[in-house]
């Protein structure tokens, strides 16, 4: 009868490792994915934009309301720049020198932006769209 008791003991004790090990499995692949999406979410998307004479590529850029972007803007051509003031963003580039900013958007709406180094004739009617969705 006291050998039938230790091996229910032992088996007892057996089928908790067990369920230890697969728990402490579990909680390790868990933290694992929230590493990788805590990384992944700390890397702001990058939008390059490049301009040139009289023009934006993309000329519309849709963003989320406070969701971090790194913006690039690069010249083809002469120095220009990118400024929203509705949003206070401001960027001067020039042909071998890109300009970059963290940016975050804290209003959602329509912000239409322009050119704000005078690049020639056309200057005024260089413009770009920021749709920043809530």
């Amino acid at each position: 009868m006291q050998g039938c008791a230790l091996n229910l003991f032992a088996e007892r004790d057996s089928m908790l490792k067990r369920v230890a090990l697969i728990l402490a499995s579990i909680t390790i692949a868990i933290a694992g994915i929230s590493a990788q999406t805590v990384l992944a979410s700390s890397t702001p998307r990058r939008i390059e934009i490049t301009a040139k004479r009289f023009t934006y590529d993309p000329d519309v850029i849709t963003l989320k309301q406070g969701e971090t972007v790194l913006l690039v803007l690069k010249s083809d051509d002469v120095s220009h720049g990118l400024r929203i003031r509705e949003l206070g963003l401001d960027l001067k580039t020039s042909k071998d020198k890109p300009a970059e900013k963290l940016f975050t958007p804290r209003k959602a709406g329509d912000f239409v932006g322009q050119c704000s180094v005078f690049c020639g004739a056309n200057h005024a009617n260089m413009k770009i769209t920021f749709h920043v969705a809530e």
